[in-house]
């Protein structure tokens, strides 16, 4: 008596039989996918499955796991693996947030040297705690794991992220009073000539630590189709510092420079004596600046006092020099002119800054500031000491 098959016959559609002959002969199709179309394909055609499993070198449970899919779903849900439960997880919930709150600690509070985790000290951590802290599930996790639940929790417990606290108290103050000044700038610069030179808006600020550098071998230019930059030796020597101290008028755009050894509370008031003979006697200087102990010591109000009337100073708060529009200026030089300079000697990187200086003059552009001047109003004047 002939073999009798029990399990249904499959029939194919036109489509879905072209979709299986398509993968038979697909380069990007999966090994799986190919071998599953194949052994749908033979089956359809009347083939046996122990023929299939034997054409194909492969096993008869596979092949029958195959067709009872294709028969009960489908045969393009056949071509995919069904989901599975997987292996029960083995660290508990418990587990998971003892190690999150251990990561969120610093090592050195648990008795470490470190400062930081890394991932060694932290699995080693959980290795030899997790049973007295009674999660005995963590006994075998190593690295990747931990890696794992740290990904998930979205926590880089080996990497500092730097932020600034305002420790001003006055600052929204402060900063509402430098905004004015800018706001003042802005309805400066739409009014008469003669309404403008009443008063002259100056941001101020020192550029420490200019450092005069100076190769010991001589760069070597670039070279068309053989070099594309400048090389040069790693070996060079320095000559010391210099200090900017650069006043920008807001209202013209021009900048005025004093470059010094430092910047001391005497060459702050020799900064302010260049200024005071810049401007015409009528004009007001109303000078934005930080809250360097220079700017307000003894000498300065000597000299302040001995011009009343002269100078108004407007103090950005603490940790606020990011509202002195001169730094966007210092930020210019510092990734343009002062990237890779190298000069003989501290007299060359003097008159380098000077001559930067006045090829800015030559062409000089007004700073505008936008941020947060829409929430003040007109009538609000500026603080002056």
């Amino acid at each position: 008596m002939p073999f009798q098959r029990t399990r249904a016959s499959l029939v194919l559609s036109d489509e879905n039989r072209a979709h299986l002959v398509g993968l038979t002969r697909s380069r990007e199709a999966s090994v799986a996918e190919v071998e599953r179309a194949r052994i749908m394909l033979a089956y359809a055609d009347g083939q046996t499955v122990s023929a299939i499993a034997r054409d194909l070198g492969t096993n008869r449970p596979k092949v029958e796991r195959c067709l009872d899919k294709a028969l009960q779903l489908g045969p393009r849900q056949a071509l995919r693996d069904l989901p599975r439960s997987g292996r029960p997880a083995v660290i508990t919930p418990e587990a998971r947030a003892w190690v999150v709150s251990v990561a969120c600690q610093k090592p050195k509070d648990l008795g470490y040297s470190y400062e930081l985790w890394t991932l060694q000290l932290l699995s080693q951590h959980v290795r030899e705690h997790c049973e007295a802290a009674g999660h005995p599930s963590l006994c075998k996790a190593g690295r990747g794991a931990i890696q794992r639940l740290l990904s998930e929790n979205e926590l880089k417990p080996h990497r500092i992220r730097y932020y600034l606290e305002r420790r001003d108290p006055d600052f929204e103050t402060k900063m509402a009073q430098v905004l004015c000044v800018y706001q003042q700038v802005a309805l400066a610069q739409t009014q008469s000539e003669s309404t403008c030179e009443l008063v002259a808006y100056l941001s101020y600020d020192e550029k420490p630590g200019i450092q005069a550098i100076e190769n010991l071998a001589p760069d070597l230019l670039p070279v068309a189709g053989e070099h594309s930059c400048i090389s040069r030796d790693h070996q060079y020597r320095r000559h010391g510092t210099l200090s900017l101290l650069a006043g920008l008028d807001l209202n013209t755009g021009i900048v005025y420079p004093l470059v010094e050894e430092r910047h001391r509370s005497r060459e702050f008031v020799a900064f302010l004596k260049l200024l005071d003979g810049a401007y015409p006697p009528s004009v007001t200087l109303r000078i934005i600046l930080d809250n360097h102990s220079a700017h307000v010591s003894k000498e300065t109000r000597e000299y302040l006092a001995s011009r009343p009337n002269r100078f108004e100073f407007i103090f950005t708060p603490t940790h606020g020099s990011w509202l002195n529009l001169v730094e966007a200026l210092f930020a210019k030089m510092t990734k343009t002119f002062l990237r890779g300079i190298r000069v003989a000697s501290k007299q060359e990187l003097k008159d380098r800054l000077l001559q930067y200086v006045a090829e800015i003059n030559a062409a000089p552009v007004v700073f505008h500031w936008r941020y947060g001047i829409e929430t003040l109003t007109v009538e609000q004047g500026p603080g002056a000491n």
